[in-house]
């Protein structure tokens, strides 16, 4: 090296500078790609969290069918058939017309959602339950008093819709994928960003964020159960029909946020409403359910899966659904999760407790 000291120091806070700044250039490049790509990142999210689900049942035919025994490829076929079937079903059996006429079943959503906003839905409302000029008055001019909230959620509701729609073409095919091929993906992507010195490193990291995923997908399931089981039971005690098919409605909307809950209690509303059945009685039961769920069961079996304290999952969710939504509150809590087992990796260097035993191997289930 050639030079006087001062010069070989300006040289190298020249350097040390240009790298301080190529690193913040990158680091915004990177944000801002991700930001422009947010849609696509999400439905890739929702593909992968769908995956989660289905892989135990394709493992569970993989270890105890007599054919294929071996082979990955027919019981994936065989698990995301069976998968497909249930969702034809459910919609067949609550929303019959959307299959026969997609454009007609818009258009009445559109109406419906039009004569809320406007109040006009409390003169259908009163129409039907025989109530007085005086409710009817009251009851609109009380939607009309919370005009701004109603607007605020219908903008909402119509906006989880129009991306919803389109979800549920694109996440079931890139779910198959991730069926067919994770492991080999996961394989691609591991050899992709890591070294030979952290090679091992990277994938035991992502064998554990693999067992961070499964548990999140179990405490899912947990709760559609418990869902399921209270909203059957509630039927059944309060003499509704078709209790158990409700029933599984509700546990299988469990997994959509928010709207899944709103839109489970309006099918077994209505359902009571036309039979005559208990439906107050029920409305109220799944109000008080709602908030068990919200603010005590669902922190609760979720801060046991993810290591979690059930304070740090509710503030998690509320976070996630002020910045992002629906989605933020659906996917605050992996997220969070999966940002916590890097946290330990990289800077605490410590392994979750309960992934250990699941680190024996470190490749992906997917």
């Amino acid at each position: 090296m050639t030079g006087t000291p001062a010069t070989r120091a300006v040289e190298l806070v020249d350097r040390h500078t240009t790298k301080i700044l190529f690193t913040i250039v990158v680091f915004v490049a990177v944000l801002a790609i991700l930001y422009i790509a947010r849609a696509v990142l999400v439905l890739f999210a929702f593909a992968i969290l769908l995956a989660y689900l289905i892989n135990p049942v394709v493992r569970f035919l993989q270890r105890h069918s007599l054919f294929f025994k071996n082979l990955r490829g027919p019981h994936v076929a065989e698990a995301y058939l069976a998968f497909l079937i249930l969702a034809a079903f459910l919609i067949h059996t609550f929303v019959p017309d959307l299959h026969r006429h997609p454009t007609r079943f818009i258009g009445n959503v559109q109406t419906v959602i039009e004569r809320v906003s406007s109040g006009e839905i409390a003169d259908d409302l009163g129409s039907s339950f025989g109530w007085s000029e005086t409710q009817i008055l009251g009851a609109r001019t009380f939607i009309q008093q919370h005009k701004t909230e109603v607007d605020s959620f219908r903008k909402t509701a119509e906006q989880f819709v129009s991306v919803a729609l389109g979800g549920v073409i694109v996440i079931p095919i890139l779910a198959l994928f991730f069926l067919s091929d994770g492991k080999k993906l996961t394989e691609q992507v591991v050899q992709l960003v890591s070294t030979p010195k952290n090679h091992e490193a990277i994938q035991s990291l992502v064998a554990e964020l693999d067992v961070t995923l499964q548990h999140y997908i179990r405490a899912k399931v947990i709760l559609g159960l418990l869902s399921l089981i209270y909203s059957s039971v509630a039927m059944l005690l309060l003499g509704f029909p078709n209790a158990i098919v409700l029933g599984l409605l509700a546990g299988v909307l469990e997994f959509i946020p928010v709207a899944g809950w709103i839109l489970a209690a309006s099918t077994v509303v209505t359902a009571g409403v036309v039979t005559h059945a208990h439906w107050i009685w029920m409305l109220l039961l799944l109000v008080l359910w709602r908030m068990l769920m919200d603010y005590g069961i669902a922190p609760r079996v979720m801060g046991h899966e993810l290591e979690l304290h059930p304070l740090l999952a509710i503030f998690t969710m509320m976070v996630g659904g002020a910045v992002g939504g629906i989605v933020g509150i659906y996917l605050s809590i992996p997220l969070v999760a999966a940002g916590r087992v890097i946290w330990r990796r990289f800077v605490a260097g410590k392994v979750s407790p309960a992934a250990k035993p699941a680190l024996a191997g470190t490749n992906s289930q997917l």
